[in-house]
């Protein structure tokens, strides 16, 4: 990788101010995170696939905020830009609006550039938070090593039940609710989560449809951030789909 092109990558806080990380809103790329990590095992789900999805959360956090637009490339491929008098006051979210600022940039160009650099602040975000904690312990009973743990489980057991009310009962879902369900089908994982939301052909249709932007009559006066997100999420699936899934 050249100097040129480092130096043209999103650049994304290690770690947040204490302020942000505790008080502010969580973005969706942290609930996505927290939604993935498992805590029976204390890993992630969808290590191979996760820095696309964490990079379409931040885009679909974006476009639900009216952060940024769609637009064609020249071949006609699907580009973000951003809405130059409306930036956000999230640091993270800032980095990514601030990549697109400088010029519209296709969405893949903007996952794979974002993605990467995602992971460690978002978990540093949600132990600041107080949702997981890092522990010492051993591999191989002597190696040592650093282990995430669930922490306070109420925020995770939230959107778990948010998620499973509007894929399994049908619940209309909130603007919010729908993209984040719609990136977890994205992402591969959703299988994973059969014993909270059983993997059913309507769980897959009722997925299929969040992915499509029809999140019901509820989200008709978001329609233009609906349209992005689900822009940006169908981007997300065609990305992560040409990756190994683990």
């Amino acid at each position: 990788m050249t100097d040129e092109y480092r130096a043209d990558l999103p650049s994304f806080p290690e770690r947040v101010d204490h302020h942000e990380g505790r008080n502010a809103e969580p973005t969706l790329a942290e609930d996505l995170l927290l939604l993935l990590f498992q805590p029976e095992s204390g890993t992630v789900a969808g290590e191979g696939t996760l820095f696309y999805v964490l990079a379409g959360a931040v885009l679909a956090d974006l476009g639900l905020g009216g952060h940024v637009r769609t637009g064609t490339g020249r071949l006609g491929g699907l580009t973000v830009e951003a809405v130059t008098d409306n930036p956000p006051s999230d640091h993270l979210l800032r980095a990514t609006w601030e990549y697109v600022a400088d010029k519209p940039r296709g969405v893949q160009t903007v996952l794979a550039a974002s993605g990467p650099a995602l992971r460690e602040p978002l978990l540093e975000r949600l132990i600041d938070r107080g949702a997981l904690r890092r522990r010492a312990g051993k591999s191989l009973g002597f190696l040592p090593v650093t282990v995430l743990e669930e922490a306070e489980p109420a925020r995770r057991r939230m959107l778990l039940a948010e998620i499973r009310a509007v894929l399994v009962d049908g619940v209309e879902p909130a603007p919010r609710i729908a993209a984040l369900a719609a990136l977890l089908y994205g992402s591969g994982t959703l299988p994973q989560f059969d014993r909270d939301i059983p993997w059913t052909s309507r769980v897959i249709m009722r997925a299929e449809a969040l992915k499509d932007g029809n999140w019901g009559a509820g989200a008709t006066a978001r329609a233009i951030a609906r349209s992005v997100t689900s822009l940006i999420v169908s981007n997300v699936i065609v990305a992560a789909a040409v990756l190994p899934r683990s």
